[in-house]
């Protein structure tokens, strides 16, 4: 790079630098955008309670008005039978809650809705050491939405009747199960029924409808089950962990997801075809609701909130599901609350692994049959995972070692033949260029050396390089597990706070990434030397030094455990370049060549037909041999 073009990146960086200072909100800002988000939560919760707003002002006006113009509890009775028809006695209650737990998650269910009110995992926390929710709090909706004796009824507002006095329901060595029922009348209710298990993440819940048939419209053949929640942050990088929060759905034969990337702060689909599950996925952590058959269709919708949320996003979905107005009418369904490790999803059949996301086709493959395997068996027997990674590390660039070795062998052939190629540039003119190319091409055919031997055996390396840029920032074994500085591989490593923001980069400073980047620097330089540096194009030179500088922006708040693999490998790279420098030796190349040259010239190659037919084209007169 010239002088300008260095002052130029160093002035964009002082400028997007300084932009970040000036920008950044003030204290006072930050506060009111709280106090702003608190106010329309507040107006959410309102707007949610506008069907029951009616029957409170019937009650309102009990203590306003005098004796004498109160009205009658008989006149009270029929207004919430205007309103509800059926399921008035069941609009009026006091919200009371019910613990279902085994060994590994906690389910506080309402029986205001007769939801999940608040899913705590027993065995994580949060990056602060705080209790890992993953959501809570009245701003939580579950319940089916349909239409009974032309009223539209939703029972997420509605009061649920538990048929157990139990605060607390302990799930040791048997399944054990909660059941709510909401009554519309003698024998006529909507029941669900919670079941757990034992050292399960697996919530079985089923809909049992008796008696419904002639109280819900019976030209319904489905039941809008509504489902929102707000998700708490658990991670401390809250950009990366956005990054990689969205839904997840199966239909039967893939599962798809919202992009989480796009640039859209609300990011919805319609789902118009049958699917098995839906998944309100984070980083580390999902809940799921899973049919035993399949739901009919859905609307679902991701809102990405401000970045100063005490919640990282907010899902919403409207799912579908099969009624077929019977008196009696059961509809199995269940509930995943755990976390995304490959192995524990899978065991249960359902392609729940899908959650842990590792690529496309041959990226993919590498993950999930040499990657993931050879961690779990390090996994086993060692517990540290900073030595894990060295050792996968390791076996990793074992493998690829023939490859490295037939790169360096060809950059040592082409750096061999430079002088001679350096004389052929001088007998054609600049202007030449394709004449200039043929004559190389001749050379490297005369002597058996394949210009493309250097690159082809990196490009094999590249679907490794971006099967670990998947692996590590999917890899809940790495969560809150710390090495030599970093406290969580799954996260940056920040070894300095910034007072402000850089657009990419981030407000710290991580150790691993820094590293990274000046091996990468260091690798590239010396690699450059092994080969037939100067022959390379102007631009070039400079692109080697600014994209591990971009690598450098991007990774800064990616997980430490992928930037400390990638440093690994380049300082195994420099190991290994400097052990092929001793043992190489040019000279023996050289002569190996010159007699290779003597030799009859071997058949064209396709691309050197393709080269010389090229010429012919443009007019070109070939170099004679």
């Amino acid at each position: 790079m010239d002088r300008n073009t260095i002052i130029g990146i160093l002035l964009i960086g002082t400028i997007l630098i300084a932009y970040s200072i000036i920008n950044k909100p003030s204290q006072e800002e930050i506060e009111e955008a709280r106090i702003k988000r608190d106010s329309l939560e507040l107006f959410r919760q309102e707007m949610e309670k506008e069907i029951q707003a009616k029957a409170e002002a019937e009650k309102l006006t009990l203590e306003t008005v005098p004796v004498t113009e109160a009205i009658t509890e008989l006149q009270k009775t029929e207004n919430l039978k205007n309103l509800y028809g059926s399921f008035a006695e069941a609009s009026v209650g006091e919200n009371a809650f019910t613990t279902l737990e085994n060994n590994l998650i906690k389910i506080k269910i309402s029986n205001k809705g007769g939801r999940p009110y608040r899913v705590e995992l027993k065995e994580y926390q949060t990056y602060d050491s705080l209790p890992l929710i993953l959501f809570d709090g009245d701003s939580t909706i579950f319940g089916l939405d349909f239409f009974a004796q032309n009223r539209s009824i939703s029972t997420n507002n509605l009061f649920f009747i538990p048929t157990t006095t139990k605060k607390n329901i302990q799930v040791t060595d048997k399944a054990k199960s909660l059941a709510l029922r909401l009554y519309a009348g003698r024998d006529k209710y909507i029941e669900y029924k919670y079941t757990l298990e034992p050292n399960s993440y697996l919530l079985d819940f089923h809909i049992n409808i008796s008696g419904m048939n002639d109280v819900i419209a019976s030209n319904l053949n489905f039941l809008t089950l509504h489902w929102e929640i707000y998700v708490h942050p658990q991670e401390k990088g809250k950009q990366n962990e956005n990054y990689n929060t969205t839904l997840y759905y199966k239909y039967p034969d893939e599962v798809k997801y919202v992009n989480p990337r796009a640039r859209s702060d609300i990011n919805e689909e319609n789902l118009r075809t049958k699917f098995k599950w839906l998944a309100f996925k984070q980083q580390f952590f999902s809940s799921v609701i899973i049919a035993d058959d399949f739901f009919l269709n859905a609307h679902i919708r991701s809102e990405k909130l401000d970045e100063y949320d005490p919640y990282l996003k907010k899902f919403f979905a409207e799912i579908s599901i099969p009624y077929e107005g019977k008196i009696k009418e059961n509809i199995p369904l269940s509930f995943y609350f755990g976390p995304n490790h490959f192995n524990t999803l899978k065991k249960y059949n359902l392609e729940l692994e899908e959650l842990v996301y590792m690529g496309r086709n041959i990226v993919r493959w590498i993950n999930r049959f040499v990657i993931i395997p050879i961690f779990n068996f390090f996994n086993s027997f060692i517990s540290n995972y900073g030595l894990i990674i060295l050792l996968l590390t390791l076996i990793i660039k074992v493998a690829l070692f023939p490859l490295t070795y037939k790169s360096y062998l060809s950059q040592a052939k082409m750096r061999v033949l430079k002088p001679q190629i350096d004389e052929l540039n001088k007998k054609i003119p600049k202007e030449k260029t394709m004449e200039r190319q043929q004559a190389t091409m001749a050379l490297y055919k005369k002597v058996g050396v394949n210009p493309m031997g250097g690159c082809l055996p990196m490009i094999l390396q590249m679907p490794i390089l971006f099967a670990m840029f998947r692996f590590f920032p999917t890899s809940i074994e790495l969560r809150q597990q710390s090495f030599l500085w970093a406290d969580d591989l799954s996260t940056y490593d920040s070894i300095l706070d910034l007072p402000f923001n850089i657009p990419m980069y981030g407000d710290h400073v991580s150790l691993f990434t820094i590293l990274m980047t000046v091996s990468t620097i260091i690798t590239m330089k010396i690699g450059n030397q092994f080969s037939a540096g100067s022959t390379q194009m102007p631009g070039m030179k400079g692109m080697m030094y600014i994209m591990p500088f971009m690598f450098m922006l991007i990774l800064n708040n990616f997980s430490s455990g992928l930037t400390y693999y990638y440093f690994l490998a380049n300082i195994i790279t420099f190991g290994q370049n400097a052990l092929f420098k001793r043992f190489v030796d040019d000279k023996k190349i050289l002569k190996k060549l010159q007699i290779s040259k003597k030799k009859q010239p071997a058949k064209k190659s396709k691309f050197q037909a393709r080269l010389e037919k090229m010429t012919r084209e443009r007019g070109y007169k070939l170099p004679k041999r």
